[in-house]
């Protein structure tokens, strides 16, 4: 009688878990507004306050590159000269004088020319600077919005089988209360029911917390509920095309405008060692009248000032070797920059092949192996010949392989960000 009995819970069992796995189809959200990458990636771009700063910069110092090439604004001059103190008398002393007088400076050599290209070249820097920062923000809320991605439909795929583990579970115990199976059987059910439970809080934190990062970006928008359709980013160039581009990636090109404003602060300090000039011209009127009442003429002068770099040793010099260096560190950091960026692209690139590798058996072979193995599981324990703890087994086994292969998709998109990061075109 005991085997019958057993057979018919088996057979009840077996009903249930194809009662559960039948998919549902959800309702409809409504009016709920859903949450795209492309949406991401326009609200992060637009909202961020590191480009608005940087474009600010950038306008600024382009003011100041004109400013820089300007003459220094002329001096006016004017004063009372050789007033008696005693009488405070303007006409008494033919000396006295009422002077007006303008002076203009000339900076030395070119000195301003260089210092003009200089804060173009800064200028430069900063405009690049504010294209790089604009990949790092696609890449970083690209790779974000994935991870996101992935938790919410890896909690779908898990709570999908909870309700499998919840039914194994509960026909564990009639079984048990009925002689059927055994309190082996239960323990192990609740146990697996148990560890689901678990996954699924850890995934719901790593979901909280990508979201949190993704607010930086997006504010109160990244806690919207996310497109269910797998997100689509353009395919990156191949890998010869995209190191090719490198030399025109945005972290070069600020280094090398950086360089270029070094080289010409080395310019200006070489314009030093030329003299500097100060032209100026002053009207002199006089008070009062000669002794033989003719009207004392009044004066005029014309001054040269000549500015002599004649002890170069302490100032000139050093400053000469101090921007020489400046600009030879720019050029060892770009050489560094442009290394670390092939480094880049390499990992990127194998992890690109290997990832694709990796989809392709999941999508061909193990997806399907699993299923087909679970499926045997199940006859298997209907008919008999297998125990509860194998059909445990191959379900967790199925819930593991599903999860791997979204986590594998999801990887890939990644890389193809990276990769996108390190290509030219997305920075205009």
């Amino acid at each position: 009688m005991k085997p019958v009995l057993r057979q018919l819970c088996r057979r009840r069992m077996v009903l249930l878990i194809c009662l559960f796995l039948t998919p549902v189809v959800p309702m409809a959200a409504g009016e709920r507004i859903l949450l795209d990458l492309p949406e991401s990636e326009r609200i992060a771009l637009e909202n961020d306050p590191l480009l608005k700063a940087g474009l600010a910069r950038f306008e600024a110092l382009e003011a100041d590159a004109i400013a820089d090439g300007q003459l220094p604004d002329p001096k006016l001059r004017t004063g009372l000269y050789n007033l008696p103190l005693d009488d405070f008398d303007l006409r008494r002393e033919p000396a006295t004088q009422l002077r007006l007088g303008i002076q203009q400076a000339f900076p030395r050599g070119d000195t301003l020319l260089y210092k003009s290209r200089k804060t173009r070249a800064q200028a430069s820097a900063q405009r690049h600077r504010v294209q790089l920062e604009r990949k790092r923000i696609l890449r970083d809320v690209r790779k974000t919005f994935l991870a996101i991605y992935y938790q919410v439909e890896a909690m779908k795929i898990i709570r999908s089988s909870r309700k499998l583990f919840e039914s194994l579970t509960e026909i564990t115990r009639v079984q048990y209360g009925s002689g059927g199976s055994s309190q082996q059987d239960v323990l192990r059910a609740e146990l697996e029911l148990s560890r689901l439970d678990d996954r699924m809080t850890r995934i719901q934190a790593s979901e909280e917390r990508a979201r949190a990062r993704l607010s930086r970006w997006l504010g109160r928008a990244a806690w919207r509920p996310v497109q269910p359709a797998m997100p689509a980013l353009p395919e990156p160039p191949a890998e010869e095309d995209i190191e090719e581009a490198l030399q025109r990636h945005p972290e070069i090109r600020v280094l090398s405008a950086t360089i270029e404003a070094h080289q010409q602060a080395v310019a200006v300090s070489k314009e030093q060692y030329k003299p500097g000039w100060t032209l100026g011209a002053e009207y002199r009127m006089r008070f009062g009248d000669n002794p033989d009442d003719s009207r004392r003429a009044d004066m005029g002068a014309v001054m040269l000032m000549v500015d002599v770099p004649l002890f170069t040793e302490k100032r000139q010099d050093q400053r000469l070797l101090a921007g020489q260096k400046r600009a030879d560190a720019a050029v060892l950091e770009r050489a560094n920059s442009w290394r670390k960026l092939r480094e880049s692209l390499a990992i990127e690139t194998a992890n690109k092949k290997r990832l694709a590798e990796r989809i392709q058996r999941y999508e061909e072979r193990l997806l399907k192996e699993a299923e087909e193995n679970a499926k045997a599981a199940l006859q298997a324990y209907q008919s008999g010949t297998l125990e509860f703890t194998g059909l445990m087994r191959a379900r967790i086994t199925e819930l593991d392989i599903r999860l791997q292969a979204l986590k594998l998709r999801v990887d890939l998109l990644k890389t193809h960000a990276g990769l996108l990061y390190l290509a030219a075109g997305e920075e205009e």
